[in-house]
């Protein structure tokens, strides 16, 4: 075994959840050796062609990690992952919200790596790859910022992605989002919160509501204050100096403060810590991959090593 590869009790966790190879198909190459290349590359950020020998060949790796990046294979595993988990009362439910890109560009501008932007095509939909046409590209990259996007964008830090996140209290994120680098954290706020589904082992409905939420003012507003009260969840997020002193200024038109917990805020750097998490996998902090939906998926793997190693 390799460095950073799964261990017995990693792969045995894992194994009852993975898909098998189809019949017109054939048999399918060892599911862990993919795996194990797969991870090896997010952990790296190494090109697919530099893949080590002992994984394989390294297009079938790559075709492997872009069919289930597809097909939402990666978030179905992470997810079952995570129930394992609450079945065990090992989710902190107190979660927390943010986002994150690179906030030092390397040089000439770009916070993402220059094989991530493609060719543009008339429309402004990103052109295919040539020989890549086996598997049915998604309409709508799952989890992305609409469709021909591809979740690149300029903002003062240059050409960026911008990966939203959620994160339980032990620092282990829960559901994603990739955005364009100029997105505002707030329009995504709601969005990050209702992909959190954590399925049941047994029987019964998927949990999707979290205890309580904390997150920075960049989604100090009216509409998600209101959303969370209309889902009965608690939260702690600062108000804005400016709100606050509008609020002021009217006097008793104002109304009431909004209520904020300080000790509950105080503990938002699980957030910080679980992006930390995420930025040890080098695929992740720099993107690489020209599609958004597999950028997405490289996110999720990254995520699923953490928390099948917590």
């Amino acid at each position: 075994m390799g460095r950073g590869d799964l261990t017995d009790a990693e792969w045995e966790q894992l194994r009852p959840f993975l898909p098998v190879g189809n019949r017109r198909c054939g048999r399918w190459r060892d599911r862990r050796q993919m795996i194990d290349g797969i991870v090896h590359r997010v952990r790296t950020g190494v090109q697919w062609r530099d893949l080590p020998e002992r994984f394989g060949p390294w297009k079938t790796v790559y075709e492997r990690h872009r069919l289930w990046s597809a097909d939402g294979t990666w978030e179905r595993l992470l997810q079952q992952v995570q129930a394992a988990a609450d079945a065990a009362g090992d989710i902190d439910w107190g979660i927390s919200v943010d986002s994150t890109h690179r906030s030092r560009p390397p040089a000439r501008g770009r916070c993402t790596h220059r094989s991530a932007a493609g060719p543009v095509v008339k429309g402004g939909r990103a052109g295919r790859t040539p020989g890549r046409d086996r598997v049915a590209e998604p309409a709508r990259p799952p989890g992305g910022d609409g469709a021909g996007s591809e979740g690149l964008g300029r903002s003062r830090g240059g050409f960026t992605s911008k990966l939203h996140l959620s994160a339980d209290g032990r620092c282990r994120p829960l559901s994603f989002i990739v955005t364009p680098g100029q997105r505002a954290d707030c329009t995504q706020f709601m969005k990050v919160l209702d992909k959190i589904r954590v399925p049941k082992l047994g029987l019964g409905r998927p949990r999707k509501k979290p205890d309580s939420v904390a997150a920075d003012k960049a989604c100090s507003n009216g509409p998600i204050r209101k959303y969370l009260r209309g889902r009965g969840i608690r939260h702690a997020i600062p108000e804005k100096t400016d709100t606050q002193a509008a609020r002021l200024h009217k006097g008793s038109r104002g109304g009431r403060p909004p209520g904020f917990d300080e000790e509950r805020y105080k503990k938002r750097n699980t957030i910080e810590r679980a992006i930390n998490r995420l930025k040890q996998h080098r695929a992740v902090t720099t993107r690489f991959d020209k599609r958004g939906y597999v950028y997405l998926g490289t996110a999720t793997a990254a995520a699923l090593t953490i928390w099948l190693r917590t």
